[in-house]
């Protein structure tokens, strides 16, 4: 099985970049012709949070258009840059099937992995929090998967990574009682994230969580405390996960962007490797 997972959109509306200088609407559809024209094609597309820039009517049409040309089923859930109100009224609800009218979160059981959509979306805010009925839920989807491989994707990472104007406003209300659910299980295979625009992994809670980047514009990467964050345009990628029962799953960071290659290796003759 494979799962394709993109995040950090930043749809616009028609003809307008984010940020003044970022072409989102150009590199998701450069994203999803990549992803269309993967050999083997993903068994489903995972895009975690921020697919517009402004939570806008017009943005989500667009990223509709966008998004309806993977054949693929698409699951999606909410960044803090989305309105879920919008998000609901011009999206298919396919996308994100059994959803309750509050938060946008489901489960999946049709895969071989399940799937567990979590909404950290704190409407007018940045940060991220699940509350006690978003927690409820992951217990219960937790509780109803009798052991089976599950993934849980969300958009707003539940660890510090160094980036401090990234920390200051990652999954800060709930993380606690999240880690202890998180822990508590087995089955977990990955937490999927996204917010950070930047590829990043950690341990936590006994399992093992990843941010992916965005097929838009990255964060800039700086480690100094003093850094208060700007965007750079290193190459769009997301991450592929390969799952089987032998190996669990296996994640690949894919650009892209077209490089040179590829080239045959033509080994020298001094290889040591040689017979």
């Amino acid at each position: 099985m494979l799962i394709a997972q993109i995040t950090d959109l930043h749809v616009r509306p028609r003809g307008l970049p984010a940020y003044r200088v970022s072409e989102t609407n150009r590199m998701v559809a450069r994203a999803v012709a990549h992803l269309v024209a993967l050999d083997p094609r993903p068994d489903l597309v995972l895009v975690s949070g921020d697919l517009t820039d402004c939570g806008l009517a017009e943005e989500y049409e667009e990223l509709r258009g966008l998004l309806a040309r993977l054949p693929m089923p698409v699951y999606v859930v909410p960044g803090n840059h989305d309105r879920r109100k919008t998000m609901r009224d011009v999206l298919p609800v396919a996308w994100m099937p059994g959803a309750t009218k509050g938060f946008v979160q489901y489960t999946v059981e049709d895969h071989p992995v399940r799937l567990i959509a979590l909404d950290t979306l704190v409407a007018g805010a940045s940060h991220g929090a699940l509350c006690t009925e978003r927690l409820g839920f992951l217990e219960r989807a937790l509780a109803g998967g009798d052991g089976r491989p599950t993934l849980v994707f969300m958009h707003h990472p539940p660890f510090e990574c160094g980036l401090v104007h990234m920390d200051e406003i990652r999954l800060l209300d709930g993380e606690a009682p999240f880690r202890r659910l998180i822990g508590a299980q087995t089955c977990i295979e990955r937490i999927l994230c996204g917010h950070h625009h930047r590829p990043i992994v950690t341990r936590y809670a006994g399992t093992i969580a990843q941010i992916a980047p965005s097929v838009s514009h990255q964060v800039a990467f700086d480690l100094t405390p003093e850094h208060e964050g700007a965007l750079v345009f290193e190459p769009p990628a997301y991450l592929l996960h390969r799952y089987t029962p032998e190996t669990g799953l296996v994640s690949h960071m894919v650009y892209v962007e077209a490089f040179d290659g590829p080239y045959p290796f033509v080994l020298d003759a001094a290889y040591p490797g040689q017979h």
